[in-house]
């Protein structure tokens, strides 16, 4: 007998759980990073472009299959056209490899929480401060178990929420942690920009500067340029989870009498906030940082006496992508607090912590539904069996910096090549046959046809049409092509 389907409460519910999915680590380190280095406003510009344009068209059309289908995305596309299932299995590999090592990293966060919490107990353990920073982040995960374990606690919190179903589970979860999430981001900006120094730290970040696209000899480079936009479409392609099952596995417990056009747009809305407000939190106080400390007499001599250009490098220097900025440097960063450092600490990493876990829910959320989908398996059993093979596939990642550091896969850790596969190769492939699929298999009516199912008109037919049909698949074969370039070394984003 086939299981029925789960649903929504109600519309707000899923808009919460979709922009919940899409408020990630990504969203609170990269953002920012890409910010500080493409002229601030200037890419927040380009961002927000792109997010109404490519970012509503790849959503609608994945929130869609998964509502009509009303399966995940390992059947839906199989039962959209029968000879695409191959679609469905790559769409349903991404989750299942990204889970494992996002839950080691969400369980990285934890161990900083409980650190943090530990020095406010006992303020003269002074376990992370500007002066080991590197080292204890570097020995943390170089540690036999200690990354697997706290990896392993990640995931048993995650599996609970599944577990506990969609509106039990995910929609409860979700109305705890999201409202925490934003009040803390907002609580942390408001201290942040209250600090000296801080209101250039805002303006670097906020402020529109085209130096990004120019040269070093100050003129306009297309290069520059493709660079700027490149970037600015590879975070809102990976910050909207899009073409990892999330949206169509969460568009499938859909009600039929709710808009798709309309939450699309809210989902942007939370997402985008979310991202900006990273930025407040982080780069005002990571400006300051690195004014403070970085502009050395040897900066400003490097960059010809010029105290701007010098400031501009050290900010970037400090705003390096990666695991580096939220495990190094705003620990160092933090630790120029004095008394009130643990404090800020511990509530910058339970922030962080309810990020990792909303899209972490999301993404294991997606290998449950397929699990009962295929096996036509009972959601805790599915959930159960779920646990113990993202638990086994986490171990890889979990020790590939410690116990396993001397295996390498094409010279990168488990971690890395993990994570190079999933964003870099099939997420941008998987969207970019996605929208061929539509725009020239089915044709976009059927999309079209079951957004206004609820029984208002599609304002953005046209935009939709065009972009899914023409635009969108080129976009997307550039950001597969640029972060494939990126990786191998070609070019820096």
């Amino acid at each position: 007998m086939s299981q029925k389907r789960s649903t929504w409460s109600n519309q707000f519910a899923f808009i919460l759980a979709a922009a919940a999915s899409a408020i990630g680590l990504g969203n609170l380190w990269r953002f920012p990073y890409l910010a500080a280095q493409y002229g601030g406003g200037t890419f927040i510009l380009v961002y927000l472009i792109l997010v109404v344009t490519l970012g509503f068209t790849l959503m609608t059309i994945e929130i869609s299959i998964g509502r009509k289908t009303k399966q995940s995305q390992l059947t839906a596309y199989t039962a959209l056209h029968p000879k695409f299932s191959f679609l469905g299995i790559l769409a349903t590999i991404i989750p299942v490899v990204i889970v494992p090592y996002y839950c080691v990293i969400g369980g990285w966060v934890i161990k900083y929480f409980t650190t943090y919490c530990k020095m406010i107990v006992s303020p003269k353990a002074e376990l992370i401060n500007a002066a080991n920073a590197g080292d204890f982040f570097g020995g943390f995960i170089s540690s036999n178990f200690g990354s697997f374990g706290y990896g392993m606690i990640f995931i048993f919190a995650c599996a609970i929420i599944i577990a506990l179903g969609v509106k039990n589970g995910i929609e409860k979860s979700n109305k705890i942690m999201m409202p925490l999430l934003f009040f803390m981001a907002i609580g942390i900006s408001i201290y942040v920009c209250t600090m000296d120094g801080a209101i250039d730290g805002l303006k670097y970040y906020l402020v529109p500067n085209t130096d990004c696209l120019r040269t070093e000899a100050g003129e306009f480079s297309p290069a520059q340029l493709g660079k700027t936009i490149l970037g600015a479409m590879g975070q809102m392609f990976y910050s909207l989870s899009l073409a990892m099952g999330i949206m169509i596995t969460y568009g499938s417990y859909l009600r039929k009498e709710d808009s798709i056009e309309k939450s699309v747009r809210r989902i942007e809305i939370f997402d985008t906030l979310i991202a900006i407000v990273a930025g407040l939190m982080i780069i005002p106080v990571v400006y300051v940082y690195a004014v403070k400390t970085g502009v050395t007499p040897e900066l400003i001599a490097e960059c010809g006496g010029d105290t701007a250009a010098a400031t501009t490098a050290a900010v970037k220097e400090a705003m390096n992508a990666g695991p580096g900025l939220m495990f190094i440097t705003l620990p160092k960063v933090f630790d120029g607090f004095g008394a009130v450092a643990p404090y800020v600490g511990a509530t910058f990493f339970l922030l962080v912590i309810f990020a990792a876990l909303t899209s972490a829910i999301s993404l294991y959320e997606t290998c449950v539904a397929s699990i009962c989908d295929l096996l036509n398996m009972e959601r805790k059993n599915a959930t159960f069996f779920a646990f113990f093979a993202i638990a086994f596939l986490a171990t890889f990642s979990a020790l590939g910096y410690g116990p396993w550091s001397h295996i390498t896969i094409c010279k990168l850790q488990f971690l890395d090549f993990f994570d190079f596969v999933t964003n870099s190769v099939l997420m941008p492939l998987v969207a970019a046959a996605t929208c061929i699929f539509v725009g020239w298999v089915i044709k976009t009516k059927v999309i079209e046809d079951e957004v206004e199912s609820c029984g208002t008109p599609f304002k953005s037919r046209k935009l939709f049409v065009v972009m899914t049909k023409y635009i969108a698949p080129i976009l997307v074969t550039l950001i597969l092509v640029g972060e494939i370039l990126r990786n191998t070394g070609f070019f820096k984003i």
